[in-house]
């Protein structure tokens, strides 16, 4: 015991800037036997040369290609190729410590979960990236995803980059490859449905680059939000109230702009209870961080996170109902 092989899974689309630093982390694990196996989503970047080096350098890494782009696929692909009795999934943009995948291991081999997770904390490198980051960690921006910001162990409905043992994931058919986002949810979801449970573990610390700009966070929120609508058509039961918060949201701010026009005292009522939680959320989290210059763009980050997911779930809901939905 303890030495079992255990396959890293790494889907990776035009990563050449950062997957060099995820594939030093994963090569410098300490469990005694594994494999690296990165999927290439058809990068038109230099990711792939990236990777060649590290084979050229390591032998446990291994390429594997993917035309088709879609991350579900990628994983797909990985699990085909994959021998380890365990499976871990990891970004091409995050790291980890020396110690994260044997401890991974040592908490499935328990046998009491079917999937680990630990804590995803994002990482900024310019001031919009930095105030993302903190705004990732707070409970007024991504409500319940536990994994952003809880600090004890627990069980979960869903964990971030999971290890499971790989027959496990072969048993469930691996990931859904009609689903271009929130592909990791479902498939934790279909998990949970056979009887097996998933645990957070903080722990186990993710170092992972986040959005570096409001725009880019906002559109990584609105294909959120659609990927969330794909999910509940496959799995209606998996809504939870706190998902309806965000699309209810955009309607009433809409709603809230029209008064505006002829009543603004009273728009500006409508708009208070929202306001007011931003404002104390926003110094909250501000007072995370030490430049003066990331805070004010912590307000932004949550605004862009709630508006990008709400706005992403009606425009699914529209591509549903004008049966421009591709399934």
């Amino acid at each position: 015991m303890g030495d079992e092989l255990v396959s890293i899974v790494v889907p990776a689309r035009d990563e050449e800037r950062h997957i060099g630093d995820t594939l030093d982390a994963l090569r410098a694990q300490d469990h005694p036997n594994f494999e690296i196996i990165v999927v290439d989503g058809g990068s038109t970047d230099g990711t792939v040369d990236v990777v060649k080096r590290h084979m050229v350098e390591d032998p446990r890494v291994q390429l594997q290609h993917n035309p088709k782009g879609i991350t579900p696929i990628s994983l797909n692909v990985a699990v085909a190729h994959a021998r380890g009795q365990w499976l871990v999934r990891m970004d091409a943009h995050s790291t980890v410590d020396p110690g994260y995948v044997s401890a991974a291991v040592a908490r499935l081999r328990e046998g009491r979960w079917g999937g680990v997770g630990g804590r995803k904390d994002g990482v900024g490198t310019t001031p919009a990236g930095r105030a993302i980051a903190a705004a990732l960690g707070s409970r007024f921006g991504v409500g319940g995803s536990v994994y952003h910001h809880g600090t004890a162990e627990r069980e979960v409905d869903h964990i971030p980059f999971g290890a499971y043992p790989t027959q496990l994931v072969r048993d469930l058919g691996g990931w859904d490859p009609r689903l271009v986002t929130n592909q990791d949810f479902e498939f934790d979801h279909r998990l949970r449905q056979t009887g097996a449970k998933l645990l957070f573990d903080p722990r186990l610390r993710i170092d992972w680059l986040s959005k570096q700009s409001i725009g880019d966070l906002y559109r990584q929120y609105r294909r959120y939000g659609r990927g969330k609508v794909d999910v509940v058509r496959l799995h209606p039961r998996s809504l939870k109230p706190r998902h309806l918060l965000p699309p209810l949201l955009v309607p009433y701010l809409g709603v809230a702009a029209l008064v505006w026009l002829r009543r603004p005292w009273r728009a500006a009522g409508m708009v208070a209870p929202y306001a007011a939680g931003l404002v104390a959320a926003s110094v909250q989290t501000g007072r995370t961080l030490d430049r003066p210059g990331d805070r004010v763009f912590v307000p932004a980050a949550f605004v862009a996170m709630h508006v990008g997911w709400g706005v992403g779930v009606w425009s699914r809901v529209r591509d549903v109902l004008t049966g421009r939905a591709s399934w």
